[in-house]
């Protein structure tokens, strides 16, 4: 199963990349690690932040990420 990118952040997906990246910073200051006195599961969640990120801020990536959405079956 793909993870929602557009969940994780809390973006529609239709977002431009201004607004990508305006709320990936902040959710990557918020979830810092170092912000979190290196607690596990904000390591985590920065990684997951990361990840989406790095997919959803290239077009290639993005392209290929929304049409392995579009494969999944719905949501039960």
């Amino acid at each position: 199963m793909v993870r929602d990118y557009y969940r994780l952040l809390g973006i529609p997906p239709d977002a431009d990349q201004a607004r990508i990246r305006a709320v990936y910073r902040a959710l990557a200051k918020r979830c810092h690690p170092d912000a979190n006195h290196g607690s596990a599961a904000a390591a985590d969640l920065f990684r997951q932040i990361n990840d989406a990120y790095r997919t959803l801020s290239d077009p290639a990536l993005r392209r290929r990420y929304d049409e392995s959405l579009a494969l999944q079956p719905p949501p039960e």
